[in-house]
């Protein structure tokens, strides 16, 4: 990445941003008074956990920040999920030709190496990869099928910012009876943004975790309520989830 200012500027900024990210994490609109409509139903709900792949935490070729910072929440959030047996979806990256995004297709032309198919950069964040599942497919994955990792538990790769734009997510979400989407990953501004935006459009119940996403501020959480976004710490949403 190109450095963006002196470091000292660059230290200020990263220091504001934990100080946004740390104030959000404890924050919840999750209440009693919630509007009914858009009220999460865990009984219902999927757990959606986006770009967390080994090229985007800290050792990766183009690690996110705070992304390994929230990997311990999105682990305990899986193992609740896998405990209930309700559905999980890994949602990747793989960068193949010139199907990727308009922003990175110069760079990757000039050979940037970043969730290239096949390669171990691709591959989900060791921590979050179900117990002797397969590596990643890549041909399966980049022909639009899903892959089964467990038995609740799928991957589907996305080729632009959105989950839900060309992939089979919202087919497999509505086979299953899902009405809540539970969103969490890889650097809230772009794709966990733009995935939340068109769970809405399609009429899904969304719950963010809040301290499972990074990038992500208190500023982020209040333009999202005012689209009836939930949000919540994980501990929150996995006490919900063991009530269900």
């Amino acid at each position: 990445m190109a450095a963006d200012g002196p470091p000292s500027w660059r230290l200020a900024r990263r220091q504001l941003e934990l100080q946004a990210v740390t104030s959000s994490e404890s924050l919840s609109n999750w209440n009693a008074g919630i509007d009914s409509y858009v009220a999460p139903e865990m009984a219902r709900s999927a757990l959606v956990i986006i770009d967390t792949q080994v090229d985007f935490i800290d050792g990766g070729s183009n690690p996110i920040e705070g992304t390994t910072a929230v990997l311990p929440n999105i682990v305990r959030l899986l193992e609740a999920f896998r405990t209930a047996a309700l559905p999980i979806v890994h949602i990747v990256r793989l960068y193949d030709g010139v199907d990727v995004d308009l922003v990175r297709r110069s760079a990757l032309q000039s050979g940037a190496r970043m969730a290239r198919p096949g390669t171990a950069g691709s591959q989900i964040a060791p921590e979050l990869r179900p117990e002797g599942s397969d590596v990643l497919d890549a041909v399966r994955l980049l022909a639009g099928k899903s892959q089964r990792l467990g038995p609740a538990e799928v991957a589907i790769w996305k080729p632009r910012w959105s989950a839900f734009f060309r992939t089979g997510l919202d087919e497999h979400l509505q086979q299953l009876g899902v009405n809540t989407v539970v969103f969490a990953g890889c650097n809230f501004p772009n794709c966990p943004r733009a995935s939340i935006y068109d769970a809405s459009e399609r009429d899904y119940r969304v719950l963010i975790a809040s301290d499972a996403i990074s990038q992500l501020s208190e500023h982020h959480l209040k333009e999202l309520e005012l689209l009836g976004v939930v949000h919540a710490p994980s501990a929150t949403i996995i006490d919900h989830l063991a009530r269900y």
